[in-house]
């Protein structure tokens, strides 16, 4: 049995898709990208504050299925240019404690929606 997750405070889906689903005590995320939910717009003045916006909104879709940052086991982080990782890694290891932070991977890829620099989605366990 799957429960769809859904929150006014991260951004709506702009396709066939949710931003998360719950299957049992596991949450799978949906990719998020830096749009800001209050109004629409993407926020890319840098690295650090698209990273944040990024996280925030993953952080509004946790807590909208009773979960938080120490709930997710495992995050996949695709960047534009691996340059940023840095800033990049600095922002989303604020959001955990180190000694009991997810497995992760980081890519670098070609082209994200709307041409941002960084997509994080994360899977979490009750």
């Amino acid at each position: 049995m799957k429960k769809i997750i859904f929150t006014e405070n991260a951004p709506a889906p702009i396709g066939p898709y949710n931003q998360a689903v719950l299957s049992g005590n596991t949450l799978y995320t949906s990719g998020q990208i830096a749009i800001n939910p209050k109004n629409g717009e993407l926020v890319t003045a840098n690295i650090e504050a698209e990273t944040q916006q990024v996280m925030e909104n993953i952080k509004a879709v946790l807590e909208a299925a009773g979960m938080t940052f120490e709930n997710v086991v495992k995050t996949s982080i695709f960047i534009m240019d691996m340059n940023d990782f840095g800033t990049i890694n600095t922002v989303y290891g604020s959001y955990f404690n180190e000694k009991t932070a997810p497995a992760r991977e980081t890519v670098q890829v070609a082209c994200l929606p709307k041409n941002v620099n960084v997509e994080i989605s994360m899977i979490a366990v009750l």
